[in-house]
């Protein structure tokens, strides 16, 4: 019988792990899930590689645990185990000097290489762990990580120690996966002769995805959102394992990734111009005005300061701030960015920042303290980004009592509540992504003589109310073909859609026509407003995306109006 006092001995393996070595997000996880794993009564121990870039102060307090040699194809690599207790987690260091004593964790030619090794090496580590740690559950991470399952089954099963070891494989980028020429297999990886492991790791005829490995090797299969687990499932996220995913979606779950909210706490975080809390803000006050200072913004305190902190990638919406960030400088908010990527989006920012001296600030570097200044001292936080599997940097604005503006996608979803302006509940806002309803025209003789409106049958993102219903509209159109849609003047539309739609719409209206129809539905009592804009809008036909809220009646817009005018008159 087993024992159930016994506490659940984890290993967690990543290649980067914060405070030691952080490149993204997956650092931000792995230096605080393994510690509140230990808070829920668990024995974890983190493996990391040994990089040359790891502070000196980390390295001094290693001690060296263990060291065995790892078979890697026709080689045996030296392998050493640097132990370190940190913050109450214990770190068992992978150290080989020839694959990690370089000035970046990743970005060389021989990373297939290194991360096999690594791979290797941590699943041999597991014989090799201090007396009486017997691993439950191998917790791999990213497709750094990702041959350890298959290594496992592969060559260690049938050993007693191995054969308790359950695998879980967390995917927090399925775009980065780790694909190499299928020469690895026979060369480095040792597997080209078992043919489980050659056709399971085979992406094509001459390709191999470690990534893939994973996915068909792992017990469990957890991402960093419920609404990533869904979208990569779909061919539009993902990237080519949508098949697999989907085949093993009984195995796959979306958990939610976190913050230390100890760590990130404007009550006491030392790096920040002055301490605040929900009950006294003041302090926030004061750290808008010092950043202003340090970024040679103009200090005052009746601009509202919108940051980014982020890679400059059109995966994190750039492109979509480029197009709109004239007219945001120009309507008087002060814009701060922080980070690095595409110089067209460095240039493009500099160029800003040159346009719009005091009001628009660009720091083309890599700063976490300087990003922490930014979160405390911000009263908006920009991420607009495509796709995100999670997204940290929204909870941490959140954490700092800064408004997030994101993309209804993944784990900003997740994680951002909608302001609701008739409520007042929500957290950040959202910008929905292209439209549940598309609008096209009918056009005789070189006329328009009408618009129809569609909704994609593929993709299900009609509006739904409150009980998770589509509306009779909804209902009566999805999968309908085009042409036996109904043809409806500008005139008819607006009350068209006040009587058969939900609260709220999005509607795709060319450009040339877009106003007026705005113009339209804002006298029935109708109020569009715009929600994306492509940036390559220079067709008369190039379609604009916007906003329809049917609730917001002509009677609630006359009160608006009336309760505007009444505060200017004071």
């Amino acid at each position: 019988m087993a024992d159930s006092s016994k506490k659940m001995q984890i290993v967690f393996a990543s290649a980067e792990c914060a405070p030691f070595v952080k490149t993204g997000g997956l650092g931000d996880v792995a230096g605080s899930l393994p510690a509140a794993l230990v808070r829920a009564g668990a024995e974890v121990i983190v493996m990391v590689p040994k990089y040359a870039t790891i502070k000196d102060e980390y390295k001094a307090q290693m001690e060296h645990f263990s060291d065995f040699y790892v078979s890697l194809g026709w080689r045996n690599e030296y392998c050493g185990l640097e132990k370190l207790e940190h913050d109450g987690v214990t770190y068992m260091f992978i150290d080989n000097e020839r694959y990690f004593a370089r000035d970046y964790p990743y970005g060389f030619f021989d990373d297939g290489e290194r991360f096999a090794f690594f791979s290797k090496a941590i699943t041999e580590s597991l014989q090799h762990l201090p007396a009486g740690f017997e691993c439950d559950i191998l917790h791999c991470n990213d497709w750094q990580t990702a041959l350890a399952p298959v290594f496992l089954r592969e060559f260690y099963q049938g050993l007693p120690l191995y054969d308790r070891v359950k695998t879980v494989f967390s995917i927090h980028n399925v775009a980065f996966q780790g694909q190499f020429s299928d020469t690895v297999m026979e060369d480095i990886l040792g597997v080209a002769h078992i043919p489980a492991a050659a056709s399971q790791l085979r992406c094509d005829a001459c390709s191999v995805n470690y990534m893939l490995g994973a996915l068909r090797y792992a017990d469990a299969i957890t991402t960093v959102s419920p609404t990533y687990a869904n979208e990569i499932q779909t061919p539009e996220f993902g990237e080519g394992l949508d098949g697999v995913l989907r085949e093993r979606s009984y195995a796959l779950q979306g958990i939610l990734n976190g913050i230390d909210v100890a760590g990130f706490d404007p009550a006491t975080d030392k790096r920040i111009a002055a301490n605040y809390t929900v009950d006294d803000r003041s302090g926030k006050a004061v750290c808008k005005a010092k950043l202003q200072e340090e970024l040679g913004l103009e200090v005052r305190d009746d601009r509202p300061l919108m940051v980014m902190v982020t890679r400059l990638t059109r995966q994190k919406g750039m492109d979509l701030v480029m197009y709109a960030l004239d007219r945001i400088l120009a309507g008087g908010v002060q814009v701060a960015v922080l980070g690095t990527g595409d110089r067209d989006y460095e240039d493009g920012l500099r160029y800003f920042q040159d346009k719009y001296p005091g009001t628009m600030a660009a720091r083309i570097e890599f700063d976490p303290a300087l990003s922490q200044r930014m979160y405390a001292a911000a009263d908006m936080f920009l991420m607009p980004s495509k796709f995100e599997p999670c997204g940290l940097s929204q909870i941490i604005a959140m954490r700092y009592g800064t408004l997030p503006i994101v993309r209804e996608t993944g784990g900003l979803k997740d994680t951002v509540q909608p302001y609701n302006e008739f409520t007042g509940e929500g957290t950040g806002f959202w910008e929905a992504p292209r439209g549940a309803l598309y609008h096209s025209e009918k056009v005789v003789d070189g006329k328009i003589e009408g618009y129809q409106i569609i909704i994609p049958s593929t993709w299900n993102l009609a509006p739904k109310n409150e009980k998770g219903q589509h509306g009779p509209l909804e209902e009566a159109l999805i999968g309908v073909p085009v042409g036996d849609i109904p043809v409806y003047s500008m005139e008819e539309m607006p009350n068209f859609l006040k009587e058969n739609m939900p609260d709220i719409a999005v509607l795709a209206l060319p450009r040339r026509v877009a106003q007026e129809a705005l113009d339209k539905l804002y006298a029935c009592g109708i109020r569009a407003v715009w929600n994306f804009a492509p940036t390559d809008l220079t067709h008369p036909d190039d379609m604009l995306v916007v906003n329809v809220h049917l609730t917001d009646s002509l009677q609630t817009l006359t009160y608006h109006m009336a309760h505007r005018n009444e505060e200017n008159s004071k």
